[in-house]
């Protein structure tokens, strides 16, 4: 394996691009669909972003965090022997496991929180399924001194434990959610009680690239700067900074949106994105650009998994992070317009992935991202010889360990 790419600078943060338009619309998914209470919160969040964005000491401020906190920029690295073990494209990975707290996740938190900060806001609320969102945002707090509270699926604490004693260490209230499903859907539903109880003193930081206007824009101009570094660090290693396609998983989608970002206007550039087959397409999953149908979820018009009667479907995943049954309405907006791809991966080709990107690379991908791991086999045959192909290795696996070895023999029952 090649040395990973050196970059003296991390990109401009953030950059924004056309859309979503002034209704917060993708084409027609987005917008805002919250209690009455909660629309002028929003027009606040709305103003404090937009003022933020053009704001030299709070992109000041970000910026140093990136490089001095979080460890910005993070490598793209070649690797080799994956490479030559799948044959055809080049592949490389945007190396975001490398970052503070182990995911890219961080990069939207230390943003959210200093925007909190400039609003006043005394008390921090998140969800989190796999746990990754919720360490980052007790860590943001941590950082700053602000009071937090995470809402977790009481099924995810289970399976998420080390995570979940990180948050507490940090100094954050872990509460679960023991409705529906008990996983992220019903964190994220008690993450939007708390917030209608408590919208004055209260910032709510969503951690994906879902939810009312203005988050869906925020979330992925505060991760875009994974793109821009990809686009840069390419160029000076290949002599292109547009590679024949960019791999991500997608399940509410902010690894996959900031990455895109930087790359949606180039039109030879693939965008693959890897959603959680679970048990089968048939059976248990959380397909939802697949298999799901336009509807009005958790504040925004997006893609749903729904049952006959309109009802929302319980979505599966052995990642916690992906057993979500909506997803970002920029993402049902891109899949529907054809500019992404959509391909899915079952919780065995995920655990072949984690297997395969372990073996060959000495790198141990969270069960998230290991769902884009699992199509880098055909994708590279597909492009063939010649051709760069980059994956975001969003997230480490250290977090789903006992997950991983619970369910790693299963790919020799198989």
């Amino acid at each position: 394996m090649t040395p990973p790419t050196p970059m003296s600078t991390v990109a401009e943060l953030p950059s924004p691009v056309a859309l979503p338009d002034e209704r917060g619309r993708f084409g027609r998914f987005g917008g805002s669909f919250v209690p009455e209470i909660l629309h002028p919160v929003l027009e606040d969040v709305r103003a404090a972003w937009a003022e933020a964005q053009q704001d030299p000491e709070y992109q000041a401020q970000l910026k140093k965090l990136l490089r001095d906190y979080i460890g910005r920029p993070t490598p793209l690295t070649r690797l080799d022997r994956l490479t030559s073990r799948v044959g055809g494209a080049t592949i490389w990975a945007k190396r975001e496991d490398l970052c503070h707290t182990g995911a890219h996740k961080i990069n939207s938190a230390l943003g959210q929180v200093l925007l909190a900060r400039r609003m006043g806001k005394e008390r921090i609320i998140a969800e989190t399924g796999a746990g990754q969102h919720g360490v980052a945002t007790a860590t943001a707090c941590a950082l700053f001194g602000v009071e937090c509270v995470v809402y977790m699926g009481a099924e995810d604490i289970e399976r998420q434990h080390l995570n979940v004693q990180r948050m507490r260490l940090l100094g954050a209230t872990v509460r679960p959610a023991t409705s529906g499903s008990q996983t992220l859907k019903d964190a994220t539903n008690e993450a939007f009680r708390d917030w209608v109880s408590n919208p004055s003193t209260t910032y709510y930081i969503i951690g994906s690239a879902i939810g009312p206007h203005p988050y869906p824009a925020m979330v992925r101009d505060l991760h875009r700067v994974i793109g821009e570094e990809t686009r840069a660090q390419l160029l000076d290693a290949t002599g292109s900074e547009t590679p024949a396609a960019v791999v991500a998983c997608v399940g509410g989608g902010s690894n996959a949106i900031g990455i895109w970002a930087p790359f949606v206007k180039d039109e030879g550039v693939r965008l693959v994105g890897v959603e959680a087959a679970g048990e089968g397409l048939s059976g248990r999953h959380a397909a939802t650009l697949t298999k799901g149908e336009p509807a009005i979820f958790h504040g925004t018009m997006t893609r749903l998994l729904q049952d006959a009667d309109g009802q929302v479907e319980i979505a599966h995943s052995i990642s916690a992070g992906l057993d979500y049954p909506g997803v970002g309405p920029e993402h049902a907006h891109h899949a529907s317009t054809g500019r992404v791809e959509v391909r899915t991966a079952t919780d065995l080709e995920a655990l072949a992935g984690v297997k395969l990107l372990s073996e060959t690379e000495g790198i141990i991908p969270a069960l998230e991202t290991a769902h884009a791991v699992a199509v880098l086999p055909d994708l590279a045959r597909e492009l063939g010889e010649g051709a760069d192909l980059v994956f975001n290795c969003s997230g480490r696996g250290d977090k789903d360990m006992a997950t991983i070895s619970a369910h790693i023999g299963d790919l020799e029952d198989a």
